[in-house]
């Protein structure tokens, strides 16, 4: 069956003439006939009986009917959401986020895109910046956004560097002093967020190059669990900066200052599949970063480059 056929039955079901649906459609009456007994060859059965005033419905086009209605509107919802896609007024954006990004930089970052395109629906998915790659590359995601990646397949636009600090609570030795040592680092009880990490992976990288070992007391897979333990003074830890801006307001926890001056940072980047165009949505979106962070170069994409 084809589009053409489906139109003009349910014009002719509508109108109970096939001379009007012809004019409704804009046919000539032999193109419309020819439609109709086109699907019924296609069918095996008649759709309509021919009569002297007008057609209506053989049982077998009573019986199609509902499927050819339920189609063209199914149709139609298609045309209107590609129309509205184009100009990014509604339709569904859907992104990949590391964990940390997701809960401490993306928020702010939805919260500007919603006031200017309300009819967007946003989806989210996270994981580790390695599981939001695969994302990407297995279209599960339109957007990444995690620790910066080189793959050919992925354009990538560096958005920030996230600054790694170890942060005590407030009464901490460390924190009265404003400093420590990377050497004094190593003799305190550790608290980790997720050995797995990028984040993890850089401090272990800083205290195996000063030579000491981390004395790793607890391992925990959320950076909020990570913080309330701190905050009872079991410990301390690295954490990415933007995970702590209300504690520190609220000084509940403290950052310090390694007397060696290790600054630990870890590269944040916006990925996108390389095409030679993108949606309207997604181009929005993109957009929106390049006006939050207009520090660095636009994405390198195919279509930059065309």
């Amino acid at each position: 069956m084809e589009l053409g056929q489906l139109e003009a039955f349910a014009e002719v079901v509508r109108t109970h003439s096939f001379s009007k649906a012809a004019a409704a459609l804009g046919l000539s009456q032999p193109s419309l006939s020819a439609r109709i007994i086109s699907l019924e060859r296609d069918l095996g059965e008649p759709m309509f009986h021919r009569l002297g005033r007008g057609v209506r419905l053989t049982d077998a086009g009573r019986t199609l009917l509902p499927y050819v209605e339920r189609s063209l509107t199914t149709l139609r919802n298609a045309r209107e959401a590609l129309k509205a896609s184009r100009t990014a007024s509604s339709g569904k954006l859907h992104i990949g986020a590391a964990r940390a990004v997701s809960a401490y930089v993306l928020p702010g970052i939805l919260e500007a895109f919603r006031e200017r395109h309300p009819g967007v629906d946003v989806a989210i998915k996270t994981g580790r910046s390695s599981e939001v790659l695969a994302m990407v590359l297995g279209d599960e995601i339109q957007v990444g956004m995690s620790r910066a990646f080189t793959h050919p397949e992925i354009a990538t636009r560096h958005l920030y560097d996230e600054q790694v600090v170890l942060v005590t609570h407030p009464e901490h030795r460390f924190a009265k002093a404003g400093v420590a040592s990377i050497y004094e680092v190593g003799q305190e009880a550790l608290i980790v967020y997720d050995k797995e990490s990028t984040y993890f992976q850089l401090i272990d990288r800083v205290c195996r190059e000063a030579g000491i070992l981390p004395n790793i007391q607890m391992d925990l897979d959320s950076i909020e669990a990570t913080k309330r333990m701190i905050e009872r003074g079991l410990g301390i830890s690295f954490l990415p900066h933007n995970a702590l801006r209300r504690e520190i307001a609220l000084g509940t926890l403290t950052l310090v200052e390694l007397r060696e001056g290790h600054h630990v940072t870890l590269p944040t980047a916006v990925m996108v599949r390389r095409a030679a165009r993108y949606g309207a949505i997604v181009r929005a979106f993109l957009e929106l970063l390049d006006e939050l962070y207009p520090h660095e170069q636009r994405v390198e994409t195919a279509e930059a480059a065309n």
